[in-house]
C-alpha cells in the first residue's frame, strides 16, 4: 500500500547546498492499495518545522515571496539535523509497514530539496530514491494537457480549494493534499469520479 504525504517547503534560494531550506511541512494525504483510495477526514496529521540556514548565501527575492525572517531563523531555527530526523521518524511512524510516497505540485522543486536534506542529515530518505507523485503530471495526463498548461495558476476549477496559495509551508501542504485527493479520484478525462463509479471501491 502507498501512503501519501503532501509536502511543501520554503527556501532562500533555488538549489540546496549553496542555499537553505527555511521551512517544511508534511501532511498525511491518504492511502492507496491499488484498488481503493482512502483520503483522510481532515489534515490534522501533519508536521511543520522552521530550520536554521546552512549558509550565508540567500536571494532577497525568495525571502520576499515567503515572508520568512531569515535573521530570526539564524537565532531560533531548528538545527537541520534535528528537524530532518524528526521528519523522517514522523513519516515512518505514520506509514507503518506501508510505503511512504511524497506528493508535491510541482514535484521537482520540493523533491530535490527534501531528498538532499534527508541524505545530508539522515543518510537516508523515508521516500527512498523515487517514491513520489507529481500532481502537475497527473493533471496533464487526466486532461490531455501539455505540462506548460498544467500549473497551479491554470488549475481546473473542479480541483480548486478555498485555501489560497499563501507560501506558508503548512497551509500550502494542506491545500495541496486537498487538490491531490480530488485529482486522484477523478477519472482519466477529468469528467467523472472513479470512487463514485466503484473503480476505487466503496
Amino acid at each position: 500500500m502507498d501512503v501519501y504525504f503532501s509536502a511543501d517547503i520554503e527556501t532562500d534560494g533555488p538549489i540546496p547546498g549553496p542555499y537553505s531550506m527555511l521551512s517544511v511541512a508534511l501532511v498525511y494525504a491518504g492511502r492507496f492499495d491499488g484498488v481503493t483510495f482512502s483520503a483522510p477526514e481532515n489534515h490534522d496529521c501533519a508536521i511543520y518545522r522552521e530550520l536554521a540556514p546552512i549558509s550565508d548565501a540567500f536571494e532577497a527575492e525568495a525571502l520576499a515571496v515567503n515572508g520568512l525572517d531569515r535573521d530570526r531563523l539564524i537565532l531560533e531555527g531548528e538545527a537541520p539535523v534535528e528537524a530532518m530526523q524528526a521528519l523522517d521518524a514522523w513519516v515512518r511512524d505514520v506509514a507503518g509497514a506501508e510505503k511512504p510516497v511524497l506528493v508535491a505540485y510541482p514535484l521537482s522543486f520540493d523533491w530535490k530539496w527534501l531528498y538532499w536534506y534527508f541524505i545530508r542529515y539522515c543518510n537516508k530518505s523515508p521516500f527512498g530514491h523515487s517514491q513520489c507523485f507529481d500532481i502537475k503530471t497527473a493533471i496533464a495526463t487526466k486532461h490531455h494537457l501539455p505540462i506548460s498548461r498544467s500549473g497551479r495558476s491554470k488549475l481546473p476549477a473542479r480541483y480548486k480549494t478555498r485555501q489560497r496559495h499563501t507560501h506558508h509551508a503548512l497551509e500550502d501542504a494542506i491545500a495541496q493534499a486537498e487538490i491531490f485527493a480530488k485529482v486522484f479520484e477523478a477519472d482519466d478525462e477529468g469528467r467523472g469520479d472513479r470512487k463514485a463509479q466503484g473503480v476505487y471501491g466503496e
